[in-house]
């Protein structure tokens, strides 16, 4: 449980950052254990032994079955919410209960994290930007909403403006992790603008990028850029320690871009990843720009 929650500290942005009340911070490690142990299992990244497949009911072996292995923490999510038989299993899912139960949270944010691994498993190429607007639709924007629960600041124009927050978010650590993705047999470049730029798989496996994916991920990233311009608003329209958390959401994806910007658009070595210094000078001029509501 604590392997998981350590990986918190390679995210662009801070996950849950003393400055917020206890019962956020304690609701936001439960919800981000919960996001990364899902990822964990559908990129095949668990601990080995398969401890995590016994807690879940199944076979130690069944552990490299990733599909089996989504569908029975989809069970044991379900055993959150009083949908199936006894209290959940698994120690991050018993440690969400009651954040669950304080806020009030549905279950569809969580079961759309569980579809997107799904998804993961299925799909390995997206055609077109569309569709990865729609996968990120299952694979970050359910994250978003649950800071909203959480902090019980949901409404119908604030869930749309941390969707474009959070698509952002996704799409520029796809752009980071271009190489590692493709290790792994995924592509989140959309397929029509590698046509478009010229760009095959190929080029995409080559120790530094070339010209023409250098033009491609700098496309990419400046679509994630007017997303994240997008969402600015959403930082104006809360106040307090909140403004601060989210101004660092967009601040983080901001740095990073900038990051991939000065890496030459070349991901292929590996992650361009922002300083911290980089972050702090975004986060601030997302605090100075958003404009505040009164």
């Amino acid at each position: 449980m604590s392997a998981t929650l350590d990986k918190a500290t390679a995210e662009n942005f801070p996950v849950a950052p003393a400055f917020l009340p206890r019962a956020w911070r304690d609701g936001l490690t439960a919800v981000y254990g919960y996001a990364r142990l899902v990822d964990d299992i559908g990129d095949g990244d668990l601990a080995p032994g398969g401890r995590d497949a016994v807690l879940l009911g199944l076979d130690p072996a069944a552990v490299d079955d990733r599909l089996a292995m989504l569908d029975a923490f989809e069970t044991d999510l379900l055993r959150v919410f009083g949908s199936a038989d006894g209290p959940p299993r698994h120690p991050l899912l018993l440690a969400l209960q009651p954040v669950v139960r304080a806020h009030r949270l549905t279950p569809e944010p969580f079961l759309g994290l569980i579809e997107a691994n799904r998804q993961d498993q299925r799909v390995t190429r997206y055609e077109t930007y569309g569709d990865l607007v729609a996968y990120c639709g299952l694979s970050a924007n359910p994250v978003g909403r649950l800071v909203l629960s959480l902090t019980g600041t949901s409404t119908p124009e604030r869930i749309r403006l941390s969707d474009a927050v959070c698509t952002a978010l996704q799409i520029v650590e796809h752009l980071q992790d271009v190489a590692e993705d493709l290790d792994r047999d995924r592509i989140y470049l959309p397929a029509q603008d590698m046509r478009r730029f010229h760009v095959s798989e190929a080029d995409l496996a080559a120790p530094s990028a070339g010209a023409s994916v250098r033009a491609l991920v700098a496309y990419e990233a400046e679509r994630a850029a007017r997303l994240l311009d997008d969402g600015v608003p959403l930082v104006g329209s809360v106040h307090g320690r909140l403004r601060l958390l989210l101004a660092g959401f967009v601040g983080g994806g901001r740095a990073a871009l900038r990051a991939v910007t000065a890496a030459g658009f070349d991901v292929l070595p590996g992650p361009p990843r922002p300083t911290k210094s980089g972050l702090l000078r975004e986060v601030a001029a997302v605090l100075r720009t958003a404009p505040r509501k009164r």
